[in-house]
Order: C-alpha cells, then structure tokens, then sequence
C-alpha cells in the first residue's frame, strides 16, 4: 500500500468508566496527525463515554461499546473507507474481517495475557496485520512454541511487544506546566485515580486519593496535585496543600509526573508510564483487573502497592518519599527497560502504510 492522504481509522473500547484505551488511541492518533497533518483521523465511540464530546478528532457515535455493535461499525467502515485500523482491546472478528474486505490495514492492540491470546486465535489473527503488546516485558511471559508455530503456518507476525505508549515529555512544555501550577521540580507530588469513575465501597477512588493527598501536604508541606480524571462526577474538593484539577492534556500530565518527586497512581496505563519515565510510584487497584499488574511491579520492586483507603495511602507514601527508599526505588527503576512505545506503533503504522509519516 502507498498512498497519498492516510486514513485511519481508532476504536477503542469506549465506556462511562475506564478510558485508558482512548487514550492511548487519541495519543496515537495525535501524533499520526503531527507528523501528517493532512492524515483523515475519525474515531469511533460510544456515545455515553464523557469523552466523546471532548474528542478534538472527527467521531462517528453509536449507543455502546463498539464490540457490542458490530453492523453498526461496520457500515461506519464502509462510510469511511479507512486504510488503517486500529483496534484498541475492541472488535470482533467479523469487524476485523470487514476491514480487510474494504482494503485496510487491521492493527489489534491487547494490554494483558486474555487479550494477547484473543488476537492470537486463527480466525482473527489471520485477519490482524500487526498485533501489538502494550505492556512491557516484564509484565507478560513471551507466547509459547504452540502460538509462534500457529502464526508461522498461517503468514503472520509475532505480537509486537511495545510497552506503555505516552507522549515524550517537552522541557519547554514541561515548565510552562510548572509556572502555570506554581510548582518546583522534584519538589511535589502528583495524584491520579485514573478516569476518575471508578468506585469503590467508600465511594470514588479519586475522593481516597484526594483525602491522602490533604493529609500527606500536612505531614510534609509538599504540595499534591491531584488529578481527578474527565470521568469524576463531583464537584472538586478544596483542601490546604493540594491542587485540585478536573483534568488536562495528556501531555500535560506526562510532563507534570516527569517532573514531579514521586506519584500516587492507580494501576492502570499512567502506572506503567510513569515507571518508563523513572518515577517512583505509590500505586492502587481501582479495579479488579489492576491487582495482577500491581503484584508484578511489587515483585520487581519497581512500585510499592497500597490498599486503596486514606490511611495506607498516606502511611506508604510518606515511607516512599523518604531518602532511603526513594534512592532504592530509583536504583531498581534504573535497570527496568521499559520505554515508551510510540515510536515503534508509529514504526509500524508506517509499515503497513508503505510511507513515511513525517520526522519525529
């Protein structure tokens, strides 16, 4: 395939909750978009994600997640006449073969073991021309012999391993950010519940964080942004220490964790950036599918876990910030080869498209 004006098409798994494959998908989206501007981008989303009138790309609507609709995405398709794309944990096989009927490339993107060995299963990765791994290597056991021998027989890559995938943080960016919150480098603490829905016995998570934060600054006087995420329901608490922000670009936030002396994280996709950037991390489950991600970071000491409640919070994260066990943190950051992996989807997404898209 070599063409002149890419289309590509996004369709992550899009709910009232989570959002992390949005997001990955948007920052993707955005940086095909920089290093192309003439690239068509259109997503495809469910109407009832509080993102989805915030998408800064063209978005084609419909009533729930796009693997539970499967003829409306599909005529969505053939409307669009994508030459790429990219399904972000979503879609089912006859999506898939849909695509590859109208002439597009199909990138399937999994973040776990269930999901790698989904888009493993003959019928869809004979239908998949690249599968990616968003997790790093440390996070998932390579495919066994049975899956490598399956896909050699049927013409078809190994799954591509490319760890977290963010925005690389800007200096200049990264300053504006600190002027704009009046904040020192090294000299703060960031908070993050991820989408900001996620609820747990007491209420939201984000309110746990949030309470911790308030109580942390009183210990230590270093001041906790807390980010309470797009999907946060309530009305932003005011508490002494702590700047509360609804939300903000993700590049934003990359620069500010980068930044930033340590973070309170959930477990999701922010968990595995920030540990690409070197950030010590105190991090939660929010959710059920967390809990395996939190013990492996535990285990390569790459993460101290904590129960999502006030009081473990605020206990782990004063011992984190302490100079002894940052400075171990910060050792066993250093030998984990986790790295950003959107110069490599990009990589690929090039491939399959047959051009260049743009310097970096």
């Amino acid at each position: 395939m070599n063409i002149s004006t890419p289309k590509l098409l996004f369709i992550p798994v899009s709910s009232a909750e989570g959002m992390g494959e949005y997001m990955r998908s948007l920052i993707i989206a955005d940086e095909v978009k920089r290093r192309r501007p003439d690239a068509h981008i259109c997503f495809i989303l469910s109407r009832h994600a509080p993102y989805a009138s915030t998408c800064h790309h063209p978005v084609k609507l419909i009533d729930d997640t796009p693997t539970k609709r499967v003829k409306e995405v599909n005529l969505l398709m053939s409307d669009f006449l994508p030459d790429v794309v990219l399904f972000d944990a979503s879609g089912r096989r006859s999506q898939l073969e849909h695509a590859q009927q109208l002439g597009a490339k199909v990138i399937f993107l999994s973040q776990h073991k269930r999901k790698r060995s989904r888009g493993m299963r003959i019928r869809r990765a004979i239908m998949t021309d690249s599968h990616w791994v968003v997790q790093p290597k440390f996070m998932i056991s390579p495919i066994n012999w049975f899956d490598k021998l399956k896909l050699k027989l049927i013409n078809r890559m190994e799954p591509i391993v490319t760890g977290p995938i963010f925005i690389n943080p800007n200096k200049t960016k990264k300053n504006e950010q600190l002027s704009k919150y009046q904040l020192i480098e090294n000299e703060y603490l960031i908070f993050n519940a991820g989408s900001g829905g996620h609820q747990l016995n007491k209420g939201y998570a984000a309110d746990e964080l949030a309470l911790a934060a308030k109580q942390i600054y009183a210990q230590t006087q270093l001041p906790c942004l807390m980010v309470f995420g797009d999907n946060y329901p309530k009305k932003l608490p005011c508490y002494e220490g702590v700047i509360s922000v609804k939300s903000m670009q993700h590049g934003d936030f990359i620069n500010l964790l980068s930044a930033a002396k340590a973070a309170v994280l959930s477990g999701g996709d922010t968990l595995l950036q920030a540990i690409a950037l070197k950030k010590p991390v105190l991090t939660v489950a929010v959710s059920k599918d967390q809990h395996y991600r939190l013990n492996v970071c535990k285990v390569h000491d790459l993460a101290v876990a904590s129960e999502c409640n006030v009081e473990s919070i605020v206990d782990g994260t004063i011992r984190l910030i302490k100079v002894e066990r940052l400075n171990k943190q910060h050792q066993s950051l250093s030998l984990c080869e986790c790295v950003n992996g959107l110069d490599i989807g990009l990589k690929e997404i090039e491939r399959l498209l047959g051009e260049k898209l743009g310097t970096t």
